[in-house]
């Protein structure tokens, strides 16, 4: 292979798949020139039920994509041997398929079971790292698992010999159906399910009060959604199901904030506090909790450093029931004393030349021009010509860079654009926001 092909998954693919491919009789066929058809769905993500919750649950089907192959059995040489067997069958053949012959996929798709290569190489690779598991070798065990899920996109790709639309969407659009019906079996418990993503769902246990041990309810779950999986798909398609939902965690406190200027849940984005063992709600001691961030603001470096550590200390106390309204006005009182400057830098990178920046110029790079300006007037070498990492602070002329801030802060934009939006995303559902909090003392100021 060439050297900047070797880390491809299309070559690791290929090389698990080609030598199987050879032993059934058939010749792998070249890059197809004139790719046809369109792409495949991407992973299904359920619409989120906004709020502040107590008590939910977090259920994963463990690597959905590669069960779902294995399970449906999804296959380049299953998919061409099934056209062979399908072609030129009578009106009423796709109602009365012969289930013990072929798998039903999507977009006309079947797939042949017998022979079938790709969802025995994925049990193959499936135990290779339970055993790695077994091992305690995370390496490996992380090497398999990116291989069996570069399979799916793999044969979505042009790039690959095995390109067809009919499986990837094989498996994405099975996804979905799975993630939907696996919602309400949930619901069907007296459960509400607030969101799901791809492989996990996330379920409000909705309870006044808790009368058994919440893990037993995460594991109950799990096991019922098992339960009939494996009953349906033998009853009804003649399959066994490699389908397995695990319970993954519980979150004491759970937040599903909105889309920031809008009143819909949003997507990839949460926050919630998992307890350990010896946590004691009426002491809360650091160690025996953490708090778990997605998408939000403290895990995202394009906002400031202050936002950050802001965020993390006013969920933190929310979560745990704690004061948290003068700790927000303590905030912005220090914020404007000039106490947080040293945490009021941007870190942001310019991808392209600075001077190929030429319409609706961004602050980061208005800041670098002025670095440049300046760097130039003290007869220094260029620094963002060619891109790179730039930091500077809002002021009340405009973004400056760090190296030649001149100009007072503009602390009412940092806290209209960085700490009012982090308090608005939590305190809605407390029934209050950063204007109220903060009304009187700004009038005060």
């Amino acid at each position: 292979l060439p050297l900047d092909k070797i880390g491809g998954s299309v070559a690791a693919f290929e090389n698990q798949y080609l030598p199987r491919l050879h032993r059934q009789g058939y010749v792998a066929p070249n890059l197809p020139v004139n790719p046809q058809g369109v792409g495949s769905p991407g992973g299904y993500v359920m619409s989120s039920q906004l709020g502040l919750y107590d008590h939910v649950l977090v259920l994963d089907f463990k690597s959905l994509y590669p069960s779902i192959i294995r399970t449906f059995m999804v296959d380049p040489y299953g998919l061409a041997e099934g056209e062979k067997l399908t072609k030129n069958q009578p009106l009423g053949f796709h109602e009365n398929y012969d289930k013990r012959v072929f798998s039903k996929g999507y977009r006309g798709a079947y797939f042949k079971k017998e022979g079938s290569i790709l969802p025995s190489l994925i049990e193959r690779l499936w135990l290779a790292r339970d055993k790695a598991k077994q091992d305690d070798n995370a390496s490996l065990s992380q090497a398999i698992k990116i291989i069996m899920n570069s399979f799916y996109g793999v044969m979505g790709t042009p790039g690959c010999r095995f390109f067809d639309p009919r499986l990837p969407s094989s498996i994405t659009l099975r996804g979905h159906e799975i993630m939907l019906k696996t919602k309400y079996l949930i619901e069907e418990e007296g459960y509400q399910v607030i969101y799901g993503d791809t492989d996990s769902i996330f379920v409000w246990l909705n309870l006044k009060e808790i009368a058994q041990d919440i893990n037993q309810i995460g594991q109950a779950l799990a096991e019922k959604v098992n339960a009939w999986w494996q009953k349906h798909l033998n009853d009804e398609f003649q399959l066994d199901s490699a389908l397995e939902l695990e319970y993954e965690s519980h979150y004491s406190r759970f937040l599903m904030p909105t889309i920031r200027g809008s009143k819909e849940g949003t997507k990839k984005r949460y926050a919630g506090m998992v307890c350990l063992e010896d946590f004691d709600p009426e002491n809360p001691k650091k160690e025996s909790y953490k708090l778990v961030f997605k998408g939000l603001e403290t895990v995202r470096t394009d906002w400031t450093m202050l936002a950050r550590e802001f965020q993390k200390e006013l969920y933190d106390r929310v979560f745990l029931n704690k004061e948290y309204k003068v700790f927000i006005r303590q905030l912005v009182e220090d914020l404007k004393a000039g106490k947080f400057d040293s945490k009021l830098v941007y870190r942001k990178r310019l991808r392209r030349r600075l001077n190929d920046y030429e319409k609706n110029i961004p602050p980061h790079v208005q800041a670098a021009k002025k670095a440049e300006q300046w760097l130039a007037s003290k007869g220094k070498k260029s620094r963002y010509q060619r891109g790179g990492w730039i930091e500077y602070c809002y002021t009340l002329n405009g973004p400056e860079p760090l190296e030649n801030l001149v100009s007072e802060l503009d602390y009412d934009l940092y806290i209209e654009r960085q700490i009012a939006p982090v308090v608005d995303g939590i305190v809605m559902f407390l029934g209050t926001s950063f204007d109220e909090i903060t009304s009187q003392q700004l009038n005060l100021i």
